[in-house]
């Protein structure tokens, strides 16, 4: 009986995720679509099942990913002077560790001068110590380079796919094509591939982040990659894929040009790390808050209430789109007041949004291991010149 009324609430519950009142428009179910005719490549329509194929190839590019950062994009870091340094490792200490680990990794006064009679330390040395411990959970700057390698020849590679394939699409220059016949839009293989491996590639960042060193911002990110991969998917479902690769095409632009300033960043080439950042910026709000509104926004809101009306999943997915310009919003606000501080200064300044000492401690990390604790050191974050890695970025 247990047996039968578990099985009966788990259909009731499959029927309700799956329920052609939210997901379809009116006088269309989920047999029209399995039915449909074929796309012309063997595709037909995009159905649920076809996510599946990405986790055995978000494995792939995550392997690939590995054997790029290590073949390439390590080479190359070394080539420009990044040093594969060895983490500055502290004087082993119990009752510190224990602090550090389950107290707080920032003592305060009153702590760094108890700690100070119990060890009988000089609080300066104290102070050091934590500083070191909390360096050694901060990713060096070769590691940086390498991620950002890798994130930049994938932007990059997807953005030219993208571009191509859409060049040739009826969508690019006329966005009612988006809606024309909706939903039965047969899925080509072009499209199909555009899509699963940008979904791929935001499942290896998940995966990536649980073997990666782990950093400050890694529940930001986490929420990001589960964002962006729940607004893909949802689209790839409902098959709004043709407005979905315009949204894709439009965030990647920017994407390019943020890793390539901070690859110049972590290479220290500093003049060309500000001037992609200044471009980086024009860009991003150019397409976040010219293109993105007045014409991804314009054709989900309204062409395709013209075309085909509103039923609940529009909603949803045209309230999805809505968050994303908000945050495009405050993110521009954001670089603009960077972007406005290096045309001042003349050289881009920390990060407003960035977790200031996971950049500027690494740079400790080398300093002090040369100096004694004792000895003064300037500020990091007042040294801290260029792009820095910030918590960004929930945006696409």
């Amino acid at each position: 009986m247990a047996t039968a009324a578990a099985g009966a609430q788990l259909r009731l519950w499959w029927g309700w995720l799956w329920s052609e009142r939210f997901w379809l428009p009116r006088n269309v179910s989920w047999a029209d679509l399995d039915a449909g005719p074929d796309g012309g490549d063997g595709l037909g329509y995009p159905q649920a099942r076809h996510i599946l194929a990405v986790f055995p190839l978000a494995a792939g590019v995550f392997s690939v990913r590995l054997l790029f950062e290590r073949f390439i994009a390590k080479p190359c870091a070394l080539h420009v002077g990044i040093q594969d340094s060895v983490p500055y490792l502290v004087q082993p200490n119990a009752i510190l560790e224990k602090v550090f680990i389950s107290v707080t990794k920032y003592p305060d006064e009153k702590r760094l001068e108890g700690l100070s009679k119990q060890l009988d330390w000089d609080v300066r040395k104290i102070q050091c110590w934590f500083r070191h411990r909390r360096n050694q959970e901060k990713p060096p700057t070769l590691t940086k380079f390498c991620e950002s390698m890798w994130r930049l020849t994938f932007y990059l590679c997807m953005f030219c796919y993208g571009i191509r394939f859409l060049w040739l699409s009826s969508w690019l220059w006329d966005t009612r094509q988006c809606w024309h016949s909706y939903p039965y839009q047969p899925l080509t293989s072009g499209l199909y591939y555009y899509y699963i491996m940008e979904l791929a590639f935001y499942w290896s960042l998940m995966f990536s982040q649980f073997t990666d060193i782990k950093r400050k911002d890694f529940l930001i990110m986490f929420v990001h990659h589960l964002a962006t991969i729940g607004l893909i998917t949802f689209s790839y479902i409902n098959n709004m894929v043709r407005v979905g690769t315009l949204v894709m095409c439009l965030h990647d632009v920017s994407d390019v040009l943020l890793e390539a300033a901070k690859l110049a960043n972590y290479a220290k080439y500093q003049r060309l790390c500000d001037t992609l950042f200044i471009i980086f910026s024009a860009v991003f709000v150019v397409t976040r808050l010219g293109i993105y509104p007045f014409w991804i926004l314009n054709t989900t809101l309204f062409e395709s209430w013209e075309i085909i009306g509103p039923y609940p999943s529009w909603w949803f997915f045209n309230g999805l789109l809505l968050i994303l310009q908000v945050l495009h919003v405050i993110w521009s606000y954001l670089i603009a007041r960077i972007a406005f501080k290096a045309l001042a200064r003349g050289k881009v300044s920390k990060d407003d949004r960035s977790d200031v000492e996971s950049s500027s401690e690494e740079e400790d990390t080398t300093t002090n291991a040369k100096k004694p604790c004792g000895s003064s050191s300037s500020n990091g974050a007042n040294r801290l010149n260029g792009l820095v890695r910030g918590s960004y970025w929930a945006e696409e």
